[in-house]
């Protein structure tokens, strides 16, 4: 009896397949809608904390001035010494002091604007850096300045095309700069900052030959596996207002940022971006669920005396009442796998041209299915139940 239904319900869909179709698209484009954002969404987040994540592992960074957001004064800079009193901190795999400056890289009649940064063996921990090609600096060579560097391979591409940078020389303002090492590439940052556009040389020779003087920009802190970010961040914190003497309640003159702590506020505000703009699209299902509803109710006006004949020869009300809910969830389910599907195929679009993963959830299909039934049920049942109820004699005598 139900498999008879069934197939009544849906011979009737087909027999008016143009006003079907017509009604299942406001399913289609909710359904589509919510899927889309709600992948769209998914894969900005997991870009975002993977372009964070670039920066390093567990990661801290120390400078110079205050948190923008606070009021404390503008403090001098930091200093190869404040490095080596924060590395006496238990728990820290890297301590990584950096120096850097934009300046224009020669070889021979090419020349390319980069950014040139002076640093220790640590930065490489700190940072994620891998060499791919030649070595990394010795201890020698950071400790005595030596002027030797590792190139990013942006830096390789527009200074040396398809040749072998190893060895080649590199003139960095007045200094010459023998290349022993190649970085592999780690892509752009969030900002869209190229992380491969970049000359690494010890920061003993940046300060001596190219800076003049011996400041320090920022102390890269690499947390061990294990330590809480937010334990090590106090500890440094504490350490910096002894060392640059800041008094009880007064305002710090330095910033310590904790990497992972942007990852879960960017985190949480990208979820929940996701989650308004997949309740504004989720309105438009109602609005398909209003003219699924609608079209029904037109339809038993229509087939009136169809329902007539059919209750004078004995079908039940529940019979009839279950021939047009299935032709509603019908209706909405059809509509949910276009929209699944529509709503699938842009977001892979959108992603793949905005270079983003493109992350399915299973947990969002299945509930735009359920949803999708839910609203055939829902706004099937009136019309349902009003053909359910029509006396026979009166729907026989129907025109």
């Amino acid at each position: 009896m139900l498999l008879g239904t069934v197939a009544m319900a849906l011979r009737e869909i087909r027999r008016n397949a143009m006003r079907s179709i017509l009604t299942m698209l406001g399913v289609v484009i909710g359904v589509g809608a919510v899927v889309a954002l709600v992948t769209v969404g998914d894969g900005a987040t997991a870009n975002i904390s993977a372009s964070i994540s670039a920066l390093g592992n567990n990661l801290l960074m120390v400078m110079p001035g205050a948190d923008r957001r606070g009021g404390g004064a503008v403090g001098d800079p930091m200093t190869l010494e404040d490095a080596v009193a924060i590395r006496q901190i238990a728990g820290l795999s890297a301590v990584a002091p950096v120096a850097s400056k934009q300046m224009l890289a020669v070889l021979g009649n090419r020349n390319w604007r980069t950014s040139v940064t002076g640093i220790t063996n640590d930065y490489l921990v700190a940072r994620g850096h891998v060499v791919e090609k030649g070595r990394e600096l010795t201890p020698g060579e950071v400790a005595s300045g030596r002027a030797v560097c590792l190139v990013g391979i942006t830096v390789v591409r527009e200074l040396f095309g398809s040749g072998d940078p190893l060895g080649a020389a590199v003139r960095l303002g007045r200094v010459s700069c023998t290349i022993v090492g190649v970085l592999a590439s780690k892509g752009a940052s969030m900002g869209g900052n190229d992380n491969d556009d970049t000359v690494l040389l010890p920061i003993k020779a940046f300060h001596r030959r190219i800076a003049g003087n011996t400041d320090v920009a920022m102390i890269f802190v690499s947390v061990g596996e294990g330590r809480s970010t937010s334990s090590i961040k106090s500890q440094i914190e504490s350490l910096m207002r002894e060392r640059r003497r800041i008094a009880a309640g007064g305002a710090d003159d330095f910033n310590v940022r904790d990497m992972q702590e942007i990852i879960e506020t960017v985190s949480s505000t990208t979820n929940m971006m996701t989650a308004l703009l997949g309740a504004v699209a989720a309105v438009s299902l109602l609005v398909g669920g209003i003219g699924i509803m609608n079209i029904m109710l037109v339809s038993v006006t229509e087939r009136t005396r169809e329902i007539g004949i059919r209750l004078a020869v004995g079908a039940l009300g529940r019979d009839v009442l279950l021939q047009f809910l299935i032709e509603a969830i019908t209706l909405s389910l059809l509509g949910g796998t276009f929209g699944v599907l529509l709503g699938l195929g842009g977001a892979f679009a959108i992603t793949r041209a905005l270079k983003m993963p493109f992350l399915v959830s299973p947990n969002m299909v299945v509930l735009a299915f359920a949803f999708s039934a839910f609203v055939g049920v829902l706004f099937g049942y009136l019309p349902a139940r009003k053909a359910a109820h029509l006396d026979p004699i009166e729907a026989l005598r129907h025109e």
